[in-house]
């Protein structure tokens, strides 16, 4: 019996592993599509708009069908909580991100945004939600792998060494719409699109941060949440672009990759995203959520040379995701040290048992409450207990960061 039991918890302590890895390749999908869509002339502002309406159409009938049953209340804090996040995330932060894409490169965006470890980290050791104890070396190895990871990304953006040449680049001939220039860019426009992705990524990680406490309050209406901060993202993203954009024709799309782009990035990068990520932040944290994001960056290098025939420095892109790739772990390997040592500091379940006046008696009860819950009119020279610590597994619960 214990093979199954080790298996069953091997799978279920990869689960926010492979989530986390399954989006960051959603998300590269999503650069490389969202990139060919801006060169063909899309405006950001009318493609956040339609990514989420669409994320809100699917994902709102299933926080129907499946949460429909004791809803939170919806309070002023708790609206003004849900209208932040919309506004960090489907408008501050896709606008700033897309005009970011549209002067730079995908790669060069995904290596940018790979300084979100770090800042979801800082913030959240702010808002007290990690602990920073330098005397323990799964917090140095947090600390550690976040300098090096932030280290990695600024290799790419400052140093681009030689050009690698692909096996595969010489075969490759994409559509001229399609192609991303990382050499005759401006100097001016890389540095403003630079600036906007630091932007973007400092609303990411707020938003990281405080998805994390708006989970307290839908705990068990993660969905609802969801599609809550999409709607909400989606009419504060129409207000921006009407003030924007004073063209009729830029809301005109078609059966096209404009039209693929935003139900791609709406079904894919917005709707599951945002709730998966909120699982696995429920589950593990803001910052194991985010440490993941250097994974993207290889994953768009790649894709970008065989559609884009983007360029692959050296320095830009190999040696910077040596680094990125060693501060993830790093990261990893702490959360996981932390995982461990609070799971040996936890007492799921205590049983308690008393001899009353000649009488075994025997009580269940939390680990938490074993003190509250005293035996009533019991002597004390004629009462003896044991706490024996039980492993219980969790209870089942329907579950419905680009």
């Amino acid at each position: 019996m214990e093979k199954p039991t080790c298996f069953s918890n091997f799978l279920e302590n990869s689960k926010p592993y492979f989530a986390m890895i399954s989006l960051q390749f959603g998300y590269a999908g999503m650069n490389i599509i969202t990139k060919v869509s801006l060169n063909r002339g899309m405006s950001h502002y009318v493609l956040v708009v339609y990514r989420h309406a669409f994320a809100t159409a699917v994902i709102a009938p299933f926080a129907f069908f499946f949460e429909r049953k004791k809803q939170p209340k919806i309070t002023f804090p708790v609206f003004m909580q849900i209208f932040i996040l919309a506004l960090l995330g489907p408008v501050i932060d896709q606008n700033f991100y897309y005009a970011g894409l549209k002067f730079t490169s995908p790669t060069f965006s995904c290596a940018m945004s790979n300084m979100l470890p770090a800042m979801t980290f800082v913030m959240a050791v702010i808002c007290r939600m990690e602990k920073l104890d330098m005397k323990t070396v799964r917090c140095q190895a947090k600390v550690a792998g976040t300098v090096v990871t932030v280290a990695g990304a600024m290799l790419m953006t400052l140093y681009k060494g030689p050009i690698v040449q692909m096996l595969w680049s010489k075969y490759i001939h994409p559509k001229s719409s399609y192609v991303t220039d990382t050499t005759g860019t401006g100097d001016k426009r890389w540095f403003l699109g630079s600036v906007l992705l630091t932007i973007a990524t400092l609303a990411w990680a707020s938003l990281f941060v405080l998805q994390n406490k708006a989970l307290k309050t839908y705990k068990d209406h993660q969905l609802s949440l969801t599609s809550l901060v999409c709607f909400i993202g989606t009419l504060q993203a129409i207000a921006v672009t009407f003030v924007m954009e004073h063209k009729p024709s830029v809301w005109k799309i078609g059966f096209d990759m404009n039209l693929l782009a935003a139900a791609y990035a709406g079904i894919v990068t917005s709707s599951i995203s945002y709730y998966v990520q909120g699982l696995v932040m429920k589950k593990r944290g803001p910052v194991f959520a985010t440490a993941f994001s250097p994974l993207m960056m290889i994953i768009v290098a790649i894709m970008g040379s065989f559609i884009l025939a983007e360029k692959i420095f050296l320095g830009r892109y190999v040696l910077g995701a040596v680094l990125i790739v060693a501060g993830l772990y790093s990261v990893l390997w702490g959360k996981h040290k932390e995982g461990l040592e609070n799971r040996d500091d936890e007492i799921p379940e205590a049983i308690k048992g008393c001899h009353v006046n000649g009488t075994a008696v025997v009580s269940v009860m939390d680990g938490n409450d074993v003190e509250a819950n005293q035996v009533k009119n019991a002597e004390p020279n004629k009462l003896s207990s044991v706490a024996i610590c039980m492993p219980i597994s969790e209870l089942p619960v329907v579950k419905p960061g680009k």
